[in-house]
């Protein structure tokens, strides 16, 4: 594909992000453009919703870190438990597992060391256990990811998450980051894969080369960030991201949503999931101050 095609594709996007975005409350008085809402927040945060209304209007799933507090039963079902920094103990593995089943909520999610664990804590439970892949860098092998891939799944994983080969897309080595990503879900079938971009390191090119490749390899997700790199989720990520796989994909936004005003802009730009720690923060209107994931 040739620079000017993609020129023109990301115009495209460009215009349809812009009316998605209007849809969602932009009006000709905000100073703000229709691509960055965020400059007077009151495009997103009129309207008196919280979490409730976040899955009425798309989202499917919400993400919680440890010790979340008391949550609404109805939204419980929603949220991915998580907890992935490379420190967790087995302690730590433990509170969230339980948790989860006190509060039902949906999944926990977990390095793929500890899955095995998990699902024992689990077991009997409606809880699912989801592994991240190559994580977080994702410049392991594609054989190495594989390998992963297969024992988190016999290990008890029903969800994959593996971060694409980043180096390989900058070089422009596509083909490798197709294959990378196919063989990842090859392993996991029937299980679904998630990719995450890192998109917070992509420039507007390379988001929508690799939500492409990501969509062509049969990924069931794009997902922008660890939470360990560079940034984290914006909604014109999501929204441009959205506009390249369309229907048949979903678009998992992750990395620095802490508040409720930033979760109703991703759901608005396009996302399914949100991969967060500061769930309880979200569904009460408040602030969780600084974080990554």
């Amino acid at each position: 594909m040739q620079d000017t095609d993609i020129d023109r594709i990301v115009e495209t996007i460009a215009a349809r992000v812009r009316e998605r975005l209007d849809a969602a409350g932009c009006t000709d008085a905000c100073d703000a453009s229709a691509l960055d809402c965020t400059a007077c927040g009151d495009c997103l945060s009129r309207r008196e919703e919280d979490a409730r209304t976040m899955l009425s209007i798309g989202a499917v799933r919400l993400s919680a870190g440890p010790n979340p507090g008391p949550v609404a039963s109805d939204l419980a079902g929603y949220i991915d438990h998580t907890l992935l920094k490379p420190e967790a103990t087995k302690e730590q593995l433990r509170t969230i597992c339980e948790e989860a089943r006190r509060y039902g909520f949906r999944t926990v999610c977990v390095n793929s060391a500890n899955v095995r664990f998990c699902k024992g804590l689990l077991a009997g439970s409606a809880v699912k256990v989801v592994a991240v892949i190559g994580f977080p860098l994702g410049a392991m092998s594609t054989a190495s990811k594989v390998f992963e891939t297969r024992e988190a799944v016999r290990d008890g994983a029903e969800e994959i998450d593996m971060v694409m080969n980043i180096g390989k897309l900058k070089s422009g080595d596509y083909d490798c980051v197709l294959e990378d990503i196919r063989k990842v879900v090859e392993a996991a079938r029937p299980k679904p894969v998630k990719v995450i971009l890192e998109t917070g390191g992509l420039d507007t090119h390379e988001k929508i080369i690799s939500s492409a490749l990501s969509k062509t390899a049969g990924a069931a997700f794009v997902k922008t960030s660890t939470g360990f790199g560079p940034g984290g989720a914006t909604a014109e990520d999501v929204a441009l991201m959205k506009q390249v796989v369309g229907p048949g994909v979903e678009v998992k936004a992750s990395g620095g949503i802490r508040d409720e005003q930033t979760a109703r802009k991703m759901i608005a730009a396009g996302a399914t999931r949100l991969g967060v720690s500061a769930s309880i923060a979200i569904v009460t209107g408040k602030d969780a101050g600084k974080g990554k994931y």
